[in-house]
């Protein structure tokens, strides 16, 4: 059985996750969506609240789960047996640095692969910076997230400037 891993801090968790959290679990046997703290950024949603917005957006994937990751994603890979850690690539700088990840997860443990998936066109643009500016402002982001998510992101940070 093939156990994969889809770290990131999804705050927020957008469509293109979704996406990329669907094809993923048509490829593995298993995936782990493992939701972490990007360290070099404020967060606008809890831990817990990300966890609950992944859950409630892939209830109807049998073979997805979410866990919360702390510490390097290699460690929490080791700790599970997972052996694919899966990441998205919108574009060349996104390839850049993920292909330096990868390099270090691989020196790591050279037992991890890393598959990455090309975004989908229409999330390809999408980025956490782009899509709190459009909710600050009261903008439409019905195709950009699900829409728990887009009411829980537009009561936080609307009007903030």
């Amino acid at each position: 059985m093939t156990i994969a891993v889809f770290p990131g801090s999804f705050d927020p968790l957008t469509n293109g996750h979704l996406d990329l959290i669907t094809r993923a679990s048509k490829i593995f046997d298993q995936l782990i969506v493992a939701v972490g703290q990007n360290t070099s950024k404020r967060g606008v949603f809890t831990t817990d609240e990300r966890v609950a917005f992944i859950e409630k957006t892939t209830q109807h994937l049998a073979n997805v789960s979410v866990r919360v990751e702390t510490g390097l994603t290699v460690t929490f890979m080791q700790d599970i047996h997972a052996t694919v850690l899966v990441r998205g690539i919108r574009n060349s700088v996104d390839f850049e640095y993920e292909q330096g990840i990868a390099g270090m997860n691989r020196t790591l443990d050279p037992n991890v692969d890393t598959v990455c998936l090309m975004a989908n066109p229409q999330y390809q643009f999408v980025s956490s910076s782009l899509l709190k500016e459009v909710a600050r402002f009261g903008g439409d982001l019905t195709n950009l997230v699900p829409p728990i998510v887009a009411d829980a992101l537009v009561t936080r940070l609307e009007g903030e400037q």
